[in-house]
């Protein structure tokens, strides 16, 4: 199966000049959303991870049923003020300005596997932010899955030694 075949392309969307990559044709399609969790879950088994970590939200989408397949905690990464109980932050910079992300300070024991799930890998800082946080719970990131990667952005040069899955990838408008 093509996941390609189930992306939509939309142009200029959310800004002139932007070719938008739209998901939720797959979404829409039971066999090929199924089909990219099984190709996740057939990547990352033998990394035997102990815990997802997905970004807020459509990482939620990706690392909740991966979770369930591969027996796995799932842990949400929000972004600040949205979870109830004591937050981890990590704060970094974007092209204009900069955001932050949280998680709860007890959803990862130390040395926990940790595989960081979101639906499109960019230029990296919202992963890489999610591996931060992982890190300062002193859990070891074992791998990063991505339904599409952008590969011209160039974002897994900020995932330096993390077994990287992107099931789709875009060198620019193809």
């Amino acid at each position: 199966m093509n996941l390609k075949d189930f992306i939509r392309n939309v142009p200029n969307f959310p800004k002139p000049g932007i070719l938008f990559r739209d998901i939720t044709p797959l979404l829409s399609a039971p066999q090929a959303f199924r089909h990219a969790i099984r190709q996740f879950a057939d990547h990352f088994v033998d990394t035997r991870p102990t815990a997802i970590l997905a970004a807020e939200s459509r990482g939620f989408i990706f690392g909740a049923p991966l979770a369930l397949e591969l027996d796995v905690s799932f842990i949400p990464i929000r972004k600040p003020g949205k979870l109830p109980f004591e937050t981890r932050r990590f704060e970094y910079d974007l092209e204009y300005g900069s955001d932050s992300l949280e998680m709860h300070i007890d959803a990862l024991p130390p040395g926990s596997r940790v595989l960081l799930m979101d639906d499109l890998l960019a230029t990296g800082g919202t992963i890489e932010a999610c591996k931060r946080l992982a890190e300062q719970s002193h859990a070891q990131v074992v791998g990063c899955g991505f339904l599409i990667e952008l590969t011209f952005l160039n974002g897994r040069d900020r995932l330096q030694n993390c077994d990287i899955c992107s099931l789709i990838q875009y060198d620019g408008e193809d």
